[in-house]
């Protein structure tokens, strides 16, 4: 029988919230400091957090469960977005309706990119998380926390910004938005590192669970428990 966890569905449920959330807001461009990227970019690094703390608890096989959550919950969001916007609006409302449509014209091809470059990164991530974890043991959390964020934003990064920006008349040039996006969401992992530490330590003793993907099947289209 399948073990029940006390706060996995409220990971999974800020997990996706953190998803959806950030896809709305790339549709604006911002500066921060040195940094140049789309305002998705503040809140998406905590997916990754939340994607460290999910495969070393409960391991990558529940993990990939709340990856596939979050894919299909951006896609639903993506049609519905489309389907609005694709509808005629009523009679007093065009105003409202251009609004709408110059906010999230962009959104469903930010999802689309978004998708592709979330299931590739969050993957990456979370499988060389898991396979870090056996190779040391459980040790070093630090170490692969930092190198499994490294290689998934990487290549969730490069995706990203060539699908969703590639033809934009008013993105920034696109090498920028590439090393912005990577540098700051690394700095965040960094930053935040010590937060997930503590998070993970009170999770693994709340759920008694400390999870090692041994025997694990790593196919990430694979939704068993195994």
């Amino acid at each position: 029988m399948s073990r029940s966890y006390r706060y996995l569905e409220v990971i999974t449920g800020l997990f996706v919230a953190v998803l959806l959330i950030s896809n709305i807001a790339s549709t604006k461009f911002i500066s921060f400091g040195p940094f140049d990227f789309d305002g998705g970019t503040l809140l998406f690094p905590l997916s990754y957090i939340f994607g460290d703390i999910l495969t070393e608890v409960y391991g990558y096989a529940r993990s990939r469960k709340v990856i596939w959550t979050g894919f299909l919950s951006a896609l639903l969001m993506s049609l519905t977005f489309a389907a609005v916007a694709a509808l005629p609006a009523s009679a007093g409302s065009e105003a409202l309706n251009t609004a709408f449509n110059q906010l999230l014209g962009l959104v469903p091809r930010i999802v689309a990119a978004s998708l592709i470059a979330y299931f590739a990164g969050e993957f990456a991530n979370s499988y060389t998380l898991a396979k870090l974890k056996v190779l040391t043991n459980g040790r070093y959390f630090w170490m692969r926390a930092l190198g499994s964020t490294l290689i998934g934003q990487g290549v969730d990064t490069l995706l990203f910004v060539m699908i969703a920006f590639v033809g934009v008349a008013d993105a920034p040039p696109l090498l920028t938005l590439i090393l912005s996006n990577y540098v700051f969401k690394l700095v965040v992992e960094a930053v935040l590192l010590p937060v997930t530490y503590g998070v993970v330590n009170l999770l693994k003793r709340a759920e008694q669970e400390d999870y090692f993907d041994r025997q694990t099947n790593f196919n990430p289209f694979l939704l068993s428990r195994s």
